[in-house]
């Protein structure tokens, strides 16, 4: 009864939306590993104008924590206190103007690159092989094949806590190899990418060779995260996670991808403490074997499940 007052408490003390609030909703079903514990309250945004004044109104002191397809994240079994911002159908706009494409940051990548195809855009052809949304894109700098979003990037759209619009160009953002530089709090609703003309046919065969490529050499029917750790300079983590002996890994439900080592695997049973246990397993046995210490790539959310701030504690 604490815990349901607890939660109540807090969406009474939230602003009036045209979106929807949901407590306690389950958003393990909402990550392509298919784990992790709840939002105390999810918010889902009818457009930027109901998220700016969400922003506006929302009392200091409350977590935010924004997501989108749930593919390059792990929710921890203890859920995620606060309000957890998820940006649906309302931000999945493409629009294509010459060679730019304007698209709001909860349009799919692969989407994304089908719209550049279609309208004769090459250079993005690469959004195929990145999971994920292009909100989440801009956050990490995301890359694959060869190409970053740097390379295609125009302008940003953002909010930052207080509501306010921010339009960043590529010096605001300040691209990094997997990072950006821009302000964690900022969060992103839109931007411009760009392309250069080219031939359908030409760019059709180049996604079709990258989805190929995906299929033959990552576990892309599984539940998994897609890459768990950024390369380090000069090596690949894959080579490295191989070397240390951690192909077929396992630790409860969770394994290390025999077909790719950068990948963690939900086997059907994993918690997500299984999954980041591993993942640090691995991690430990990378650094005592080449002294090299991964950086996690995939966003890891939230508090586990023995955690005093746990959702739905009493």
């Amino acid at each position: 009864m604490m815990a349901a007052r607890a939660l109540t408490s807090l969406v009474e003390r939230l602003p009036r939306v045209r979106g929807g609030f949901e407590a306690m909703a389950d958003l393990g079903k909402l990550t392509w590993f298919r784990v992790g514990g709840p939002a105390e309250v999810l918010y889902t945004p009818a457009d930027v104008a109901d998220l700016a004044d969400f922003l506006k109104g929302c009392p200091a002191g409350i977590d935010l924590t924004v997501i989108g397809l749930g593919a390059n994240m792990l929710v921890r079994d203890g859920g995620v206190p606060g309000v957890t911002i998820r940006l649906g159908k309302a931000f999945a706009g493409i629009a294509v103007d010459g060679m730019t494409l304007k698209c709001g940051a909860g349009a799919v990548n692969a989407t994304v690159a089908t719209a550049a195809r279609d309208a004769g855009i090459a250079g993005l052809e690469f959004l195929t092989g990145i999971p994920g949304t292009i909100g989440g894109g801009l956050r990490m700098n995301a890359g694959a094949y060869g190409r970053e979003f740097k390379d295609v990037f125009r302008s940003a759209t953002a909010l930052d806590r207080a509501g306010t619009v921010h339009k960043l160009d590529a010096g605001a953002m300040g691209f990094h190899y997997r990072h950006v530089d821009a302000a964690e709090d900022l969060i992103f609703v839109g931007a411009e990418i760009a392309g250069i003309a080219g031939d359908q046919d030409a760019i059709t065969a180049r996604m079709r060779e990258i989805r190929t490529e995906r299929e033959l050499s990552q576990p892309t029917q599984a539940r998994t995260g897609g890459s768990t750790f950024a390369n380090p300079p000069g090596a690949k983590a894959w080579e490295l996670i191989d070397r240390a002996g951690c192909r077929g890994l396992t630790r409860g439900g969770a394994q290390v991808s025999p077909k790719h080592t950068n990948f963690l695997i939900n086997t059907g049973n994993a918690s997500a403490a299984d999954l980041e246990g591993l993942g640090e397993d691995v991690r430990a046995r990378v650094k005592a074997m080449s002294g090299i210490e991964l950086r996690w790539e995939i966003r890891r959310l939230g508090v586990s499940a023995g955690d005093s701030k746990s959702v739905g504690a009493s």
